[in-house]
This record gives C-alpha cells, structure tokens and sequence, in this order.
C-alpha cells in the first residue's frame, strides 16, 4: 500500500493581539483528504480523514458498519489517488460482497457523523451482543493509559490538530494508538488495527481523546470492550447507550481525576 504524508510543512505569521511584532513560522499541519470507500465495484462512503494507516482504517470501519465480522472477511484493500483525494478500494470476500450489495442504505455524502444517510430514526445504528464477558478496568491502569497517551501521538504533537483512540491492556499499557482528523476515523482505525493484530477486546479498554458521543460508544460496543474512557464529556445519548450495553463510560478524564457516568463497577479500585 503506498505510503501518504500525514502532515505537510506550511508559514504562518505569528501576530499579537495588539499588532505588534508579526513574524513567520514555520509549522507542519495535518492532511486532511477525501477517502471515498468502494466496496468493488461500488462506491459506499465519502469520509473526510488523514492519509494513514488505511487498510486499518478500511477493516476498523467495515466492522462497525456491519458489512463484515472478522478482519479475515476482508481479501485485499488498495489505495488508488484521485485529483480530488483517495479512493479506498476494500475487496470482500464473495459471499460478504453479496450480503454487502443486498444492503438498502443510501450513504451518498457520509461526513463521518454516522447518521447521514440513514431516513428512519428506526435505523438508528445499535451494536449487537460481542458475547463474550469483558474484565472490569482498574482505576489505576486508566491513570497509566492516560499518562502515557500524549507521547503516543506523534502527528498531534506536530499538527496539534487531530484525534486519537488507543487500546490498552488490563494492566494500563497502551497497545496501540491511531491518530486521525475525525475522532470516528481514529477509532476505527484502533479497531482496525486491533482486528488485524488478533488482539482479544475483552481484555482492555478503549481510550480517545475526544468526546464520548453514541457513535463512539456503539462503535467500542461493536469491538467488544467493556469500557471507554474519553478526555472530554459524553453526551445523553452516550450515557444511554453504555448503559445499554453494559458498558463502563468515564469521561472527563484528567491526570488527577475522573468521572465515572455509568456502571461503575465496570471500574476497579485495584
């Protein structure tokens, strides 16, 4: 797969609010580009994201849209440029094309909030049960988690402009960590990746560093962890939803302290 650049080098003038003192610096920004995801031969999605990590990002976001259920469900995956972005190309396996294709859900001009498209709040998206019993998360592994995050986002040290999601284990050791302009795309692409490495769900939790809405939530729902925890607040709909699922949702989350919105005995003190 061909590599993209993440950031690009761009001048800005610094200036104060008084005017005084204006000068140039030189300062890396995040890529953003249009991925259109083509389920071969037919285009499903426009999202608009940072050119890396995209076969992650093509397996992350195929599970928690429904169109497959295991990383091995996906043959190959090809980035091809066009004068306007990227088309992602996903080829599936025969039978989960087909079952893809019989699919009635119009997604021309998705932005990534993950309702455009959808013309019946019935088809509001709901993760299915994962069926297996994930392990409730010490609190001090979420301190850990979170005082190891920021040295693990090396594009939003440069661009300070981009997400992160990460997975770490029960013990707080942050495994892997996806970065991207859309909160969403991060997240699918932690999944993703975490698919692919054969990595088991149930064992960790899901951090991001955005805030905790429903999309976030049926998305780690449809990984299969037990937890999420969010640097920003959730909203109603978040709360909902994790309780729905069983699902211990923190937010807020900072170096001294937490808040724990829902099931909380999904959060250990040891």
């Amino acid at each position: 797969m061909m590599v993209l650049a993440s950031s690009a080098p761009v001048d800005a003038v610094r200036v104060s609010y008084d005017g005084q003192n204006p000068h140039v610096l030189a300062r890396e920004i995040a890529v953003e580009t249009a991925v259109n995801i083509v389920y071969a031969p037919v285009p499903y999605a426009v999202m608009m994201a940072t050119p890396q990590d995209l076969q992650d990002f093509a397996t992350g976001f195929s599970l928690t849209e429904g169109i497959i259920d295991h990383a091995r469900d996906i043959r190959s995956v090809t980035v091809e440029p066009e004068e306007r972005g990227l088309r992602l190309v996903v080829t599936l396996a025969s039978d989960l094309l087909q079952r893809h294709l019989g699919r009635s859900r119009a997604m021309a001009g998705r932005t990534g909030c993950g309702l455009c498209g959808i013309d019946d709040l019935k088809n509001l998206p709901q993760a299915k049960p994962v069926g297996r019993s994930a392990k409730p998360v010490a609190l001090s592994s979420v301190h850990r988690a979170l005082t190891a995050l920021a040295a693990r986002q090396p594009l939003n040290a440069m661009t300070r402009a981009v997400h992160a999601a990460a997975y770490a284990n029960a013990y707080g050791e942050i495994l892997l960590v996806r970065e991207d302009v859309g909160r969403h795309n991060a997240l699918d692409k932690m999944i993703g990746a975490a698919l692919r490495a054969g990595l088991d769900p149930a064992d960790g939790f899901v951090l991001v560093t955005s805030r905790c809405s429903f999309e976030m939530v049926e998305k780690a729902a449809i990984f299969g962890v037990g937890a999420i925890v969010a640097i920003s607040a959730p909203t109603s709909l978040a709360i909902e939803r994790a309780n729905l699922h069983g699902m211990g949702l923190m937010a807020v989350a900072r170096s001294d302290a937490a808040m724990i919105f829902c099931n909380r005995q999904m959060f250990a003190t040891s």
